[in-house]
């Protein structure tokens, strides 16, 4: 089956450039493109195609404004192009927010070097995205005001991150697996229990989803929080800031050292892994270069798997949206040692790979559609 692809960019060599390695595939049809935002509401509309690829900076219309007025209109995956700066991060935050399911550097050095290279990682991204669920995520919490939290002790600017990050290559986990006896929805609401700490893994869908389950954290929430989310080095230091404005816990990026404690929620810095040690039985970040070997940097395996490690039967891991398999082999670290899992449900994620992948490996204790996760947790974590 041929995927159709609507590309929106004011650039004429890159329409040009896109639509050529596209088109080159065999799998994908490029079936026009706009100049603007507006232009690209129009095709859109006139096109339907099974995917959109979108620039954000445009005359006319830009793309976030472009973005929503799709999702009111009619829904169509959109994969967004940016720039891996600071700045960047926080525009594609707001594409993210407004509707698009994914986004890549604009510029292919970013992205690789070797042509054929570079091909397969767009080819794969845009045939991933197409089968993405636009419409499945519930609306995200109100942005409108930053809540108010008391005064808390100022903390350092995030370091520059390195400008150079490398998406994955397409996970095999996204081909079709055996079908085993389906995960139980548990119905028990018994009384709270006490975890050392909570882990959340994401990815695709994931900013919006994390965003939805940690505003409905109060700032007394009993448990400490290490964040996993598949983003590169340049946007989590912002994603972590937005989260924290946003969010009654506090939410900052991880650092090599912390202390895990209750109602702070630390997130992976992108492009490293973070590994969590147990000190006395106090835990303690490690953060730690992004091993070549592994496909994602941050990786929730790594993460999950020193969870189960440093506190077996203490920790309860929680695994949203996202395409590819990561978190199932540190879930079931974390089984094997007696602590719990949660998955997020097929009909509210973006893209049912991360969660699937563990509910269908009998990992999966309770599976919950996003909406309940962050009331789940405020019940079920004492």
């Amino acid at each position: 089956m041929t995927v159709s692809v609507l590309v929106v960019d004011d650039s004429g060599f890159f329409r040009k450039r896109l639509t050529e390695i596209l088109t080159g595939s065999g799998q994908i049809k490029v079936v026009g493109a706009a100049t603007n935002g507006r232009e690209g509401v129009e095709l859109a509309q006139r096109l339907r195609p099974d995917v959109i690829t979108m620039d954000y900076e445009m005359p006319v219309m830009d793309g976030i404004s472009a973005v929503r007025e799709i999702m009111q209109k009619h829904p169509v995956p959109v994969l967004m192009f940016s720039s891996l700066t600071y700045e960047g991060a926080r525009v594609t935050l707001d594409a993210l927010e407004a509707g698009a399911v994914d986004f890549l550097p604009k510029n292919f050095e970013e992205i690789a070097r070797d042509t054929s290279q570079l091909q397969k990682i767009l080819i794969d991204r845009i045939l991933d995205v197409a089968g993405s669920r636009p419409g499945a995520r519930p609306s995200p919490a109100p942005t409108s005001a930053p809540v108010a939290r008391p005064a808390e002790p100022t903390r350092p600017r995030p370091q520059s991150p390195s400008p150079r990050t490398t998406p994955p290559a397409r996970p095999a986990a996204l081909a079709p697996v055996p079908e085993p006896e389906a995960p139980r929805r548990s119905a028990r609401r018994g009384a709270a229990k006490h975890y050392s700490v909570v882990g959340i893994g994401t990815s695709t869908g994931g900013p919006v989803a994390l965003q939805r389950v940690l505003t409905a954290l109060p700032a007394s929430f009993p448990a400490p929080i290490v964040l996993v989310q598949h983003m590169p080095a340049s946007f989590t230091p912002a994603f972590a800031e937005r989260l924290n404005k946003l969010c009654q816990i506090q939410v900052r990026q991880a650092e090599d050292g912390d202390i895990l404690k209750p109602g702070l929620a630390l997130l992976a810095p992108g492009g490293k892994q973070m590994m969590i040690e147990n000190r006395g039985g106090q835990g303690r970040v490690r953060i730690l270069p992004g091993d070549e070997r592994l496909n994602y940097k941050p990786c929730v395996d790594v993460t999950f798997g020193s969870l189960a490690r440093s506190f077996p039967g203490k920790t309860l891991g929680v695994i949203l949206t996202g395409m590819g398999a990561d978190g199932r082999d540190g879930c079931r670290m974390m089984k094997q040692s007696g602590s719990d899992v949660w998955s997020q449900d097929e009909k509210t994620s973006v893209i049912y790979g991360m969660p699937m992948a563990v509910a269908k490996a009998g990992l999966s204790d309770e599976v919950l559609p996003l909406g309940d996760i962050g009331p789940r947790l405020v019940e079920g974590v004492g």
